[in-house]
């Protein structure tokens, strides 16, 4: 029986057109031009996965009994934020980008992880969950390393090869004890497998646990597998900062939601408590750290560790109405938190600095970048009516929802956990504000931010205006996103 490979072809697209670009780099020498090609391909993706949504989804790659791929509402919920992600960063680098000569790699690496994060997204089996996984890390390996002379960037790019090549043997290894004790990759075959054991749990299996936990924990920068992050992130340039952060960080959740919501949820009394103490040290590390950066990247990274132990909230609690709060404020990080790095590209374009200081009077110096930048830390912070307000709301209810059933009391601090440590980053986010639109900087010359990174902010702002203002689409879609991905609870 053949393959059918329908549910391939946004993918197919996103690496076809990465393999062509070097080719129109020999016709066309602008890394505009380079952009404008690799957001046609982008579209075009995006609207094949569209298409799907309204018409119906193609039937799983492999087949019924061992499907390998499988393009649902889950998986195409995230194929659009991963779409998105590499859109806006894409017209970002457009002409941050424009003076190297390295172009065509570049836009088509973004490409190719991006194409990574789909896989990984429609994976129903161990291997090709892994397989992309590593499309998605090798490209981003070398997009942290594309500076190459300059000495931040070099530091990054080995600390990031090394602590990310750790991590991958370390899911592999993972992987395959599951393989091992179960007999099968397929995460519901895993499940069942594990569900049916009949004397206790076995010590390999926590060991796979403790293996996954660690390698996939990588990608999500949790506690403690989360010092990579700062420095990665204040080295690699910008746009490509905005893509670890908003897209490579959701790829990450993605994996723990594969494999603990589907192949280990018949462990969940095992893993539950360990994955609650997690999400509550990961918030609060973050976000205390957070407090003492002087550097926007570095702030901004650890707010990003902050921010992943709130994902983690859904993992511990795993109920449907929790991964349903995580999905969406995965989607509403996505456009704050990639909004906010672009910002700080078009800004170092333009030759400002990465210190907070240098955000001093920058509402004079160019005022809707500010007001932008405003608005993505507010919505991190969880201000209404911003869309960072509602899934928080939804996430934190989850938890206390989840602590009215019996032997369950205790997950009512991990929203107050929540709740604190939103509080606590407001301090740090309103004293960047401050700074924009109180304090007086050193200059009050004007500001001129190019077209391509004015509207790669713009469609961040107005995403996290929209769907703070009408989110109840949003929440319709995780919702759906959610009951995909375990329908049995």
């Amino acid at each position: 029986m053949a393959l059918d490979y329908s549910a391939l072809y946004p993918v197919l697209i996103m690496v076809a057109f990465a393999a062509v670009l070097p080719a129109v780099h020999l016709v066309a020498k602008s890394s505009r031009a380079m952009a404008g090609v690799s957001a046609v391909g982008i579209i075009a993706s995006m609207g094949l996965v569209i298409y799907y949504v309204i018409n119906g989804y193609p039937a799983p790659m492999g087949g019924e009994n061992t499907p390998l791929l499988q393009l649902d509402v889950f998986a195409a919920l995230f194929a659009l934020v991963f779409q998105s992600v590499a859109l806006y960063v894409v017209l970002a680098s457009a002409r941050y980008v424009e003076k190297n000569r390295h172009l065509s790699e570049y836009y088509s690496l973004i490409m190719l992880a991006t194409s990574g994060m789909m896989l990984v997204a429609m994976a129903v089996d161990l291997i090709t969950l892994y397989v992309g996984l590593e499309v998605a890390s090798i490209s981003t390996f070398a997009l942290v390393a594309f500076r190459k002379k300059d000495k931040r960037g070099a530091e990054a790019s080995v600390k990031y090869l090394v602590i990310g090549g750790m991590s991958s043997a370390l899911s592999l290894y993972g992987i395959s004890l599951l393989y091992g004790i179960t007999g099968t990759t397929n995460l519901l075959g895993i499940n069942d497998a594990l569900g049916t054991m009949a004397s206790g749990l076995d010590p390999a299996a926590w060991m796979a646990i403790a293996l996954l936990i660690a390698g996939f924990g990588f990608k999500v920068a949790i506690v403690p597998f989360h010092m990579w992050a700062p420095d990665v992130y204040e080295g690699a340039p910008t746009p490509i900062s905005g893509l670890l952060a908003a897209s490579s960080k959701k790829m990450g959740m993605v994996l723990l939601f594969k494999v603990f919501l589907v192949g280990l949820i018949a462990l969940k009394a095992d893993w539950q408590m360990l994955a609650a103490i997690i999400a509550i040290l990961t918030m609060t590390v973050g976000n205390v750290v957070a407090l003492q950066q002087t550097n926007m990247k570095r702030m901004l990274a650890y707010s990003s560790i902050g921010q992943a132990g709130y994902f983690i909230i859904a993992i511990a609690v795993a109920t449907q109405f929790a991964v349903e709060g995580s999905i969406f404020h995965i989607i509403t990080h996505a456009f704050m938190k990639g909004g906010a790095f672009v910002v700080v590209a078009a800004l170092a374009y333009v030759a400002l600095g990465e210190s907070l200081s240098d955000y001093k009077g920058l509402a004079r110096r160019a005022p809707l970048v500010a007001l932008s930048m405003g608005i993505f830390l507010f919505a991190l912070a969880g201000i209404p009516p911003l869309s960072g307000f509602w899934s928080k709301v939804i996430l934190f209810s989850s938890a206390i929802d989840a602590s009215q059933i019996a032997d369950q009391g205790w997950m009512v601090w991990l929203a107050i956990a929540g709740i604190l440590n939103s509080a606590l980053s407001l301090y740090y986010y309103a004293r960047v504000v401050k700074y924009m639109f109180v304090d007086e900087g050193a200059s009050k010359e004007k500001l001129k931010i190019p077209l391509s990174m004015a509207a790669a902010i713009a469609i961040c702002v107005v995403a996290t205006v929209a769907i703070g203002i009408w989110p109840d689409p949003v929440v319709d879609l995780c919702e759906q996103a959610a009951r995909t991905l375990f329908p049995a609870l």
